[in-house]
Parts: structure tokens; C-alpha cells; sequence
């Protein structure tokens, strides 16, 4: 015979022991908060000490509690922050490219602003320039130093005019096309500039190593009184480069001579002037007077 599915609580012991326990945890219950009302009334002072006793008991509970609350919220925001932190690196970094391109950009103006007016000065008091450009390109790696100039025989350019920037000599015109001109740079093999020490015209050549640098000797071979520091410019010996450009700084003495790097850097100098080469009939041209202008009739 298959068991009743439903079985009253009295049919089971089990289930009359705990419907008696609820029964005497809620008169139990109900009887203390009785009591715990009363005394609240008749006795305030007793209440009061009452209650914070049971607080006494439960506080450990409590801070165990707010202890464990606190670690899941750290947990949690350190898991947000982890989450947040990659978004916050990516506009980070971005933020920073762009004022890193907008620093490069201003110290570039600024630069080229400098270049400027320096052959403002120059075109004011110089009258071999005969045009200005921009170099467009420059190769660095190259035995063959070369560089692009922005400007060709539109301008008057032609093979052989001297090319210098704010900061001194770069080389000469290798090649002039219709637009656009080939310049030999300074420290070229094959470029080879008569120079003369500034603070005292010691006459030497100066001589491309093609690796950005140049090689000084004095005419008088027995003769290598270079010291780092000095500083060389052209001495217009020849022809070719107008006197008194600054060609490079001497920074170690050797054997037979002296190690320089120019003052004028192709890979960092942007507007250049072209000039008309020193020759005997320029040298006449620049140094006549202007005609007056004529009367009106």
C-alpha cells in the first residue's frame, strides 16, 4: 500500500519538535520585546545601558562585517579601475603624440623663423645673393652628400653658384633643372673650399670626408697649429666662394691637420640662399655704386 503523499504534523515527531520550537522561539520572542517595551518606559537608564551592551556583544560581528564589505568594494573598484585602465593609457598616449607634434612643430617654426631672418640680415647686407630657396631633401647616408634645392633656372640658378644658409656655407650648385637645382654639399669628397682660420686668416682647405665632417690642412704641411674651437670661414682664395662665409668649427686636432664639422647643417637648415659666384667681373658689380636715378623731364 503506497504511502499519503501529504502527512500531518502529527503523524511525524520530527515535525511536531519543530513546529513546538517555533512556537516557543516566537512567544519567546514576542515576550522579550514585551519586556525590553516596558523597561524602555518605566526605566530609561536600565534601556539604555541594555542596548549598548548588546552592541558591545554584536560589535565584533559588525566590524567583521565592514571589514569584508570594504575588501569586496576595494576588489570591486580595483577591477573597474583595471577594466578603465587600458581606455585611460590609449587617450594617455594620444594625448601625448599630439602635444609631442605640436612641440616639434613649434621648435621647427621657430627655427625656420630664425633661419629667416637671419638671410633677411643677410640679403640686406650681402649683395652676391642672387636668389632663395629651401632645401627639399639631403641624403645622410650616402658617400655622395647631396641635397635638393626648391628653386632652378626659373630663379637664375646655374652650376657653380654657392649655396649657404643663416648659419654658413652648404656647398655649391651641382646641377640646375627648370624648377628644382642639385647642390654639392660642403662635406662632399669632391668638394674642396679654401679657408682661413678667423681669428687670425691662417690660410688652410677644407675637404669632405662625406660622412658630415670635414678634414682642415694648412698649406704649410710642417705646420698644424689648430686647436679645438677655432672657427674657419671662406678666404675667397680661387674664386668660386664669396670671403668671409663661415664654413665649420675645428673640434679635434690630428696629425696633419684638423677634424671640423660645419656650422651649417644640411639635415637641420631649410631656406638657403644661392649666390653669384666671387669672381673678378661680380666682385666689380658689387662693388659699384648704384647709378642715380633719372631726372624726370
Amino acid at each position: 500500500m503506497a504511502r499519503p503523499a501529504h502527512r500531518r504534523p502529527g503523524q511525524s515527531r520530527k515535525a511536531q519538535y519543530s513546529l513546538f520550537a517555533a512556537y516557543v522561539i516566537a512567544v519567546t520572542g514576542a515576550v522579550a520585546g514585551l519586556l525590553l517595551a516596558i523597561l524602555s518606559v518605566v526605566d530609561p537608564v536600565g534601556f539604555a545601558a541594555l542596548r549598548v551592551a548588546s552592541q558591545e556583544v554584536t560589535a565584533p560581528i559588525a566590524r567583521v562585517t565592514r571589514s569584508v564589505t570594504g575588501s569586496i568594494s576595494g576588489i570591486d573598484d580595483s577591477v573597474g579601475a583595471y577594466v578603465a585602465a587600458g581606455s585611460q593609457n590609449r587617450r594617455l598616449r594620444k594625448e601625448l603624440a599630439e602635444t609631442r607634434r605640436k612641440l616639434v612643430a613649434t621648435s621647427s617654426l621657430q627655427e625656420e623663423n630664425r633661419q629667416l631672418k637671419g638671410l633677411l640680415q643677410l640679403q640686406q647686407t650681402d649683395k652676391a645673393a642672387l636668389a632663395h630657396g629651401y632645401l627639399l631633401t639631403s641624403t645622410s647616408t650616402s658617400s655622395k652628400r647631396l641635397a635638393l634645392l626648391s628653386i632652378g633656372r626659373n630663379l637664375g640658378v646655374a652650376a657653380g653658384q654657392p649655396v649657404r644658409g643663416a648659419d654658413g656655407l652648404i656647398g655649391r650648385v651641382l646641377s640646375a633643372g627648370p624648377s628644382v637645382s642639385q647642390v654639392l654639399l660642403l662635406t662632399d669628397v669632391d668638394n674642396v673650399v679654401p679657408v682661413r682660420r678667423a681669428s687670425d686668416g691662417l690660410p688652410a682647405l677644407a675637404t669632405g670626408r662625406g660622412n658630415g665632417d670635414l678634414d682642415v690642412r694648412t698649406l704649410n704641411i710642417a705646420n698644424n697649429p689648430f686647436k679645438p674651437g677655432d672657427i674657419l670661414v671662406t678666404s675667397g682664395t680661387g674664386g668660386l666662394y664669396p670671403p668671409n662665409i663661415p664654413v665649420a668649427i675645428v673640434v679635434r686636432r690630428q696629425d696633419d691637420g684638423a677634424l671640423a664639422r660645419p656650422l651649417a647643417d644640411p639635415g637641420k637648415v631649410d631656406a638657403v640662399a644661392v649666390l653669384r659666384p666671387y669672381t673678378p667681373d661680380n666682385i666689380e658689380a658689387q662693388a659699384a655704386p648704384a647709378p642715380p636715378p633719372a631726372a624726370a623731364p
